[in-house]
């Protein structure tokens, strides 16, 4: 079973892309599945299937909703204006002689706010957008991150299901054996001990068989649990493991890989600290508080106008540290950013080559050891009942023939799992035919 992909449209990481674009557009990840197969049918399960229903249903990502909300909500609060402040006072009341009572008391009424200098407010409400620009390029980091973990489970169980399969040959040729022993000890060409030797190792090979459907029955639970399900909803996986598509030049990979959210993410933290810096260069602007209000003399029975205002001295002394500290600050996302390419250049070369490797074991194995073998076995089984060759020269043959199968299993899921390593450094999928209308499945995801 084969699974097929395409791409329609190039996909460009844009801070305002809604979650739900995310979802509709997760093919960018270089998973190449075909809509006529999105989703799973007749108790199968398709890759893009599952990555969909990750997107959608897997916990993790529901927290940017909260987050977005919560930005909101501080939004509002950045734009709100100083509050009025209204004021009662009551002077020279309650005294002695003729201040006693009301009689000579002052009462004022007063109104005072405060005078923002410096645009304090536009800095605060561009700290709230730079916080949900950071925001979105960490939902796309963890949405990349998540579509790359379903991967890498789908192909785990995608590998063991093909070592269920080789499990089941294995058992298949161990009781062929077996029946050939017994047919040569009946014929007096073997000794009993073969036939006990031959049957120890069908049992084993049942053995086995039930071991490696159990590993595949927890690997299905576990690419499940990514869209929140206890019990999978699928009896098998398709896909071809062994097909893994065109290769890119690395330095073309690298270029790509400077543009993954997970690089873009420091760019949305330098104009978050950019705006942070902003804020506490507005706080070297003092605020001037003003008030202003009515006072009534009770003495003589006369009112008046009551002004004023207040404005801290020395403020932009004051706050040398503080704008020193978001500077700083500043700076140090643009390390941060070196150390992140160095160490995902490292990644990314190490991906590459295992998969280049991988890739090469894997057609080797196919090409050329896997025939070999095979037809070693058929030359050892007929000169064994023949009585040209010894049960432990069959054994061998079977043996080897099994374990290459089983290494062309491993070799194959690497190279997908690696590939899909490098998708998700880049972003983007390996197959040099990305944009095409239909290609196989190449060992990456769409």
């Amino acid at each position: 079973m084969a699974i097929r992909f395409f791409m329609p449209t190039r996909f460009v990481w844009r801070t305002q892309h809604s979650f739900k674009k995310l979802v509709l557009l997760c093919l960018f990840f270089g998973w190449q599945v075909s809509f006529a197969h999105a989703e799973a049918t007749n108790n199968s399960l398709t890759l893009n299937a599952a990555l969909k229903r990750a997107i959608e249903l897997n916990p993790s990502l529901k927290v940017f909703e909260f987050r977005n909300s919560a930005l909101s909500g501080q939004m509002q609060i950045a734009a709100l204006k100083p509050a009025y402040e209204l004021g009662i006072d009551a002077e020279n009341f309650s005294g002695a002689d003729e201040l006693s009572g009301f009689d000579g008391a002052e009462l004022t009424v007063s109104l005072s706010s405060v005078l923002e200098m410096g645009d304090k407010r536009s800095a605060r409400r561009g700290i709230v957008s730079s916080s949900r620009s950071v925001i979105d390029a960490q939902r796309q980091v963890e949405s990349l991150e998540l579509l790359g973990e379903v991967t890498r489970r789908y192909v785990d169980a995608l590998a063991a299901q093909e070592q269920v399969t080789l499990a089941r040959e294995a058992n298949r040729l161990a009781n062929e054996t077996l029946n050939i022993v017994r047919r040569r000890a009946e014929a007096g060409a073997a000794p009993e001990a073969e036939v006990k030797r031959a049957l120890a190792a069908a049992s084993q090979a049942g053995l086995t068989l039930q071991s490696t459907q159990q590993q595949l029955n927890y690997l299905k639970v576990s690419l499940a649990a990514l869209w929140g399900k206890k019990t999978p909803n699928f009896v098998t996986l398709e896909g071809d493991l062994y097909h893994f598509g065109t290769d890119i030049e690395f330095d073309s990979l690298f270029a790509k890989m400077e543009k993954n959210p997970a690089i873009l993410i420091f760019a949305a933290e330098e104009r978050l600290k950019d705006a942070e810096l902003r804020v506490a260069t507005t706080q070297s602007k003092a605020d001037v508080s003003w008030s202003l209000g009515v006072r009534r003399f009770q003495a003589n029975d006369d009112s008046a106008l009551v002004a004023g205002f207040s404005m801290p001295l020395f403020s932009g002394r004051r706050n040398t540290g503080a704008v020193s500290a978001a500077r700083a600050q500043r700076n140090e996302i643009y390390v941060q950013k070196e150390v992140a390419l160095l160490s995902m250049h490292t990644q990314l070369f190490r991906a590459f080559h295992n998969r280049k490797q991988a890739i090469l074991a894997a057609k080797t194995l196919q090409s050329t050891i896997i025939p070999a073998l095979r037809d070693a076995l058929k030359e050892t089984q007929a000169a064994y009942e023949r009585g040209r060759y010894g049960y432990l020269d069959y054994v061998s043959a079977r043996q080897e023939l099994l374990n290459a199968q089983r290494t062309l299993i491993e070799a194959a899921a690497s190279a997908l799992i690696y590939g899909a390593e490098i998708e998700q450094l880049t972003a983007e999928p390996l197959s040099s035919t990305l944009y095409s209308v239909s290609s196989d499945f190449s060992g990456t995801v769409q």
